[in-house]
Parts: structure tokens; sequence; C-alpha cells
């Protein structure tokens, strides 16, 4: 059984992770652990009782502040993009029924920024100068800490109801896997509305009783100057580090370097290695699981590989007959408890025999080391009779000096049933050269038919290529 949600709050372990003036930073703005406490606290008094609360998840003490005040009340907490347009947010606060928004603005008044078009939400603005003393009792470790708002492949976005206990096993395990204690500064810059920047990023150092550097916005040259043990980001944020070699090579006295929310491109892992002597660990996860794969702090990293299962997990592939890759499976104590008010999108989501379905397509090598090759509905590519994973193409095409960044899918074709189509972003390379490139690295049938040239890939906030946006075949 974990220890309660935020025990080691109050109870700051290690010299590095006490009541230190600088134990979290985000954005530049310092404050000690018992700051924090005093000013959550206040937060808790206030919004005491409410069924669910709004946050406005911009990467600022103020929400780290709400979110940690929330949970001390026993409240859930609804992160809301501070980039979302009117229509998003209103659907969030509407569909989550939060009664209170909790903001950074100094105004108690909503505004149109902060409440969508027409959402009857209360504006609640948290003062960092606050201070008061909690004293509730501890909530239910089945109590729901967070309803987080995923979107799928139609529809609207779904809340995903997170329990305090999924969350405390999983920072448990994940500080396991990774050695992860008090004596680490933990670096990041990702957003604060996601797993990965939130929960991860957040939470996991303030139960283990590490120092938090936010960066604001996760740039190289705001990595290198963090002086951190502990570095988390996203494969966006590592290549733009190996772009700048001398950045990433100051991250050469950190601990270890954690990438998630998308597969590593295996040439950013070999650059990292290269300027920073570190191979970078790799995590697999989903909003519904946490993160339930990683691998470790002591052991092989691979790449293209996100590692084992964290303690409590166990998984499986579901694969046709005769095929290295299907659809992984997993159960385990971080999953959800199921979407808010949609009971057939939950029940739909498991197997008959109660194993969540990610929807992502892996392989499981015989030592237990799992590969990720991408979602069923869009990198699972059918062509002539074989399964092809569009991660391994993609990786492929990032091996050619002149690509810069790839995106792989299946396109209808007559004869093939689909073919492969690479969208690249690359300079002074022809469409015939990049095709004759990919079938001498991997199988003949494995290289694109074709290759459409951009300027850039779409991309969401957390750096994952939107392949429903490419342009046409």
């Amino acid at each position: 059984m974990s220890a309660p949600l935020l025990t080691s709050l109050a109870e700051p372990g290690g010299e590095s992770g006490g009541d230190r003036p600088d134990a979290l930073t985000v954005g530049g703005r310092a404050c000690s652990r018992e700051e924090l406490l005093g000013a959550a606290g206040a937060v808790a008094a206030r919004i005491a009782g409410a069924p669910v609360v709004a946050v406005r998840a911009s990467p600022t003490a103020e929400t780290v502040t709400a979110v940690v005040g929330a949970l001390l009340a026993g409240v859930p907490v609804v992160p809301v993009p501070p980039d979302s347009g009117p229509a998003e947010r209103d659907h969030i606060l509407r569909d989550s029924k939060a009664a209170l928004l909790l903001t950074g603005s100094p105004t108690g008044s909503p505004t149109e920024e902060d409440t969508g078009p027409a959402a009857p939400v209360e504006t609640v603005p948290v003062d960092l100068a606050e201070r008061a003393a909690w004293s509730g009792p501890e909530p239910d470790p089945e109590s729901t800490a967070f309803v987080l708002y995923t979107s799928g492949t139609t529809g609207a976005p779904k809340g995903a109801l997170i329990s305090r206990g999924a969350v405390a096993a999983d920072l448990d395990a994940l500080a396991g896997a990774w050695a992860w204690t008090a004596e680490d500064t933990l670096v990041h810059g990702l957003p604060l509305f996601h797993v990965h920047g939130l929960v991860l990023g957040v939470l996991g150092a303030l139960r283990v009783g590490s120092r938090l550097v936010h960066t604001g916005r996760p740039t190289p040259a705001a990595y290198a100057a963090a002086g951190g043990s502990l570095y988390f980001g996203v494969p966006t944020v590592w290549h733009r580090v190996v772009q700048d070699p001398d950045a990433a090579r100051a991250l050469s006295g950190a601990r270890l370097l954690v990438s998630g929310s998308a597969p590593l491109p295996a040439p950013v892992f070999r650059d990292l290695e290269q300027l920073t002597g570190h191979r970078p660990v790799e995590r697999y996860g989903m909003t519904e699981t946490l993160i339930t794969i990683s691998t470790r702090a002591d052991g092989e990293r691979r790449p293209g590989y996100v590692g084992t299962p964290l303690s409590g997990i166990r998984t499986r592939v579901a694969a046709e007959e005769g095929a290295e890759i299907g659809e992984l499976q997993l159960t385990g104590p971080t999953l959800f408890d199921g979407y808010l008010n949609r009971p057939e999108a939950t029940a739909g989501s498991y197997t008959e025999d109660g194993w969540f379905r990610t929807g992502d397509i892996a392989a499981i090598e015989p030592d237990g080391f799992h590969r990720i090759v991408g979602r069923a509905s869009t990198d699972l590519i059918k062509s002539g009779g074989y399964r092809i994973g569009a991660g391994e193409v993609e990786n492929a095409l990032l091996d050619h000096p002149a690509v810069r960044e790839a995106a792989v899918v299946g396109a209808p074709h007559e004869d093939l049933g689909q073919q492969i189509v690479a969208y690249v972003v690359a300079d002074g390379v022809s469409e015939a050269e990049l095709i004759d490139f990919v079938a001498g690295q991997l199988s003949v049938h494995k290289r694109p038919r074709k290759v459409r040239f951009l300027e850039a890939l779409p991309r969401n906030a957390m750096g994952k290529p939107q392949k429903k946006l490419l342009p046409p075949a």
C-alpha cells in the first residue's frame, strides 16, 4: 500500500529536497516547500467541499499551488490548457461540471480567456502570499485526484478519472526504476496539463522530496543553465538539445535523461549519448494508464525500446497468428477508473477478461523489452500482406543525414491494400534517394512508395506529430 499522496510534502526528506528557499522554482519564481504548503493550505481552505475544480494550467507557481491545494482538500483537479480555444475550454468546464476555476489572474471575475464562451464557472485567484495551515483528513486513496482530458480518434475529448492511489503507485514505481531520491534536482519545461509535466514532473518531485526547476519553456539554454541531476523531455526537446552541442554537453553532469510522450528517434538517442555521455531512459504511458513501462537507471537502454513493465504492471500483445506485432494490453494499479460520464467508452477500452486496450501496436522481445510501433489507427500499415510499423520506417528515414523530421502513414492502394507514404522535412535529397535508402536499411517491402516534402510536420503541445493533419497523400 502506497503512502498518502502528499505525505512527503509536509515531511520533506533529504538535504536537497528539504526546506530550502529554492526547493521549487517555476518560470524563475522560487519558493520553499513550507511556503508552498502554506499557500496551498489557503487554497484548500477556500475550496474545501467543492465537487471538482478546474485549474488554468499555465507554467507558473500559482498552478502548482492550486493543484496541491486541491489535492490537500481532496477535490478532483481538472487541468485546463492555457492555450485552449473557447470551444475546448467550454467543453472541459461543462463536461467536468467544474464550479470553480483556479487561476493566477489577479481578479476574481471570470473572463472569456478563462471560462470559454458560456461555461458557468466562478474564477478563484491564487495568491502565493496567502497562508493557512491545513489539517483536514487524508482523502481516500481510491478517490479521484485528476480528471485529465484526452482526445481520441473521434468526438470531443474525454475526461479520464485518475485516482490518488494510482498516482501514488505510479510515482513510487518510477522512483524505484529511476533511483529518484530527495537528493536529485529535477529539471523540465513541460506543459502542466499533461501526465508528463504535471503528475511526473511536479507531483513526482514533491512526493520523493527532490528539488524541482521548471524552466517555463524547455529550451536547450534553459536546460543547460539549470544544473539538474534528472531531466525530463519529449523527443522534440531532445532533438533541439542535440542541435545545440554546447547546451547538450552542459548536461553531461546529470545523472539521468528521461524521454517520453512519443518515441525517441534513434538518431537523437545516439546524438545524446555522443554529446552528453548518457544513454537516455525511455518510458511508455498514456493518460488512462499513467506510466507503465520504462528502462531502468541501472539497466540496459536500447534505442527504440521503452524497457520492461514497472512494478505491479502486467503486459501482453494481442497479435494475429504468425505476427510479431499487435495491440499492447495491460493491467495494474496505475490504471484509470474510467471516462467521466461515458460508461460505453469505458467498457470499450477493456477486453472481455479485463485488460486495458492501449490502441498502441507493440512487440515484446524474449527478454521482456518492449518496442512501441505506433497507434493502431495510424501506425500499423498492412501492405501487400505484410504488417509494417510506421515507427520503424520513420527511424530509417531519420538515419539519412538530410532528413530532419519524418512521419509515415498508410494510404489506400488498389493492389497492396495500403502503400507506405512518407512525409519528410529534408534538404538536398530526392524522393528516389530516400526510397532507396530505406530499402537498403530495412526489408524492401518496408520502403515508402511515395515521399512528400514539407516545411514542417504538424505537432501538438507535447511535440507529437499529428498525422491526421498531414496533407492528402
